[in-house]
């Protein structure tokens, strides 16, 4: 099995800056992505950023240009910087391990994100 240790988060002011980190352990083998996804009140939990086994990233639309998403292989690490924050990014973030078939190996314990106006 994935385990997933999130750290960071916190409030922060608009135009703000942020750092998310996730540690994986374990079974670290059957990891093909590895992806931050948000959850603000009331809404479905989406995909902020996500980034590959070889590095390939994606990002939402609503984060391009003002989050990114990086790895430490050496630490079993994925990082999300998120800069610029705007009120409208306060949620819980969860860090995922994402297997081969695209299904979620495990979800993190969620980290929230407060960004004040």
């Amino acid at each position: 099995q994935v385990q997933l240790v999130e750290s960071g988060g916190g409030l922060v002011q608009a135009g703000g800056s942020l750092r998310l980190s996730c540690a994986a352990s374990g079974s670290i083998r059957n990891i093909n992505a590895m992806g931050w996804y948000r959850q603000a009140p009331g809404k479905q939990r989406e995909l902020a950023a996500l980034i590959t086994s070889e590095g390939n990233t994606n990002y939402a639309d609503s984060v391009k240009g003002r989050f990114t998403i990086s790895k430490d292989n050496a630490k079993n690490t994925v990082y999300l910087q998120m800069n610029s924050l705007k009120p409208e990014d306060t949620a819980v973030y969860y860090c995922s391990a994402v297997g081969l078939s695209g299904v979620i190996l495990r979800w993190g314990q969620g980290t929230q994100v407060t960004v004040s106006s």
